[in-house]
């Protein structure tokens, strides 16, 4: 089943409880929160209170993409917060199974994140140990971006891996997801859909969401 996780990262945060509330009754099922520290990606954002606060505002999982140097610092506090998923970049951290073990440890799912210009191939050591696997069709750092169209090559992959090595990982894509590019992506094999500017860019994350995920599920096969 193709699900959609709204990002925050688009939303107004002083009505934060609100837009994530009209983003579910949408039909989202996780909640995006991107973390970013100003060294790894050129962008700084939030960090383990806000999480602590919107754990009080949903009951939806959390999920936490770490945009971060030294991610294994902070994880203990991601896990105190209430965060349900955490993702890494492979191109950040020193010691990638390390760092998925230690998510585990700590209570949560654990994913790894690869930017566009990284093969997905490199991956294959540690995808039995992931819940999903994040897939940035942007350059990270900033919302809005355009759709790279290579990237669908990777979520192909991907989808080819989980079928050859007999997983049942998911696939996440983040960056550009709009309805112009929603189908091509959910056909190349995603099932986990990050969204930000198109659900709270527009005023109306209810209906944005909902539109979103009809046409993702179409794309799917899941409706007609």
């Amino acid at each position: 089943m193709v699900e959609l996780a709204p990002s925050i990262l688009s939303a107004d945060f002083s009505r934060l409880a609100e837009e994530i509330e009209a983003a579910e009754r949408g039909g989202g099922t996780v909640i995006h929160i991107d973390i970013m520290d100003g060294h790894f990606v050129p962008n700084i954002t939030l960090g383990p209170p806000v999480v602590k606060s919107l754990r009080k505002a949903t009951k939806l999982p959390l999920d936490c993409h770490l945009m971060i140097e030294n991610a294994d610092e902070f994880i203990p506090a991601f896990a105190e917060a209430g965060a349900n998923w955490v993702s890494v970049h492979y191109e950040a951290c020193r010691h990638l199974h390390r760092t998925l073990e230690l998510i585990a440890q700590h209570g949560m799912e654990p994913a790894v994140v690869v930017n566009p210009a990284t093969r997905v191939n490199l991956l294959v050591d540690v995808l039995p140990m992931v819940h999903h696997v994040l897939v940035m069709s942007v350059n990270p750092g900033f919302g809005g971006q355009s759709f790279i169209p290579f990237t669908l090559d990777k979520i192909r992959r991907l989808h080819e891996l989980r079928r050859e090595l007999g997983l049942g990982y998911r696939i996440e894509v983040d960056g550009g997801i709009a309805p112009d590019t929603i189908a091509q992506v959910v056909e190349a094999g995603a099932d986990l859909l990050v969204a930000g500017n198109a659900v709270f860019g527009h005023g109306h994350p209810e209906k944005h969401a909902r539109e979103l995920l009809h046409a993702a599920r179409v794309a799917a096969g899941e409706v007609a």
